[in-house]
């Protein structure tokens, strides 16, 4: 397993950050999931050759929201 953190942007509420953390935790290789409103954040354990950044990127995208990889040692 192996954990990625990402910056999200574009969350406003509670409900969104509910949203979010249900589309990543739905993807196939997804432990666990935990995304924040403040700050927008998201930290997830996954499978690393079951799903990549990108997908997890894509989850978010899809829900409105902008995520990239939180700087190294965030």
């Amino acid at each position: 397993m192996q954990t990625m953190k990402f910056d999200v942007q574009g969350m406003t509420c509670g409900g969104c950050v509910g949203s979010a953390q249900r589309a990543i935790s739905k993807l196939d290789g997804v432990d666990h999931a935990e995304v924040t409103l403040q700050p927008g954040s998201a930290t997830v354990v996954a499978d690393p050759a079951k799903v990549t950044a990108q997908q997890i990127q894509a989850a978010l995208s899809k829900l409105g929201f902008e995520a990239q990889p939180a700087p190294a040692g965030a």
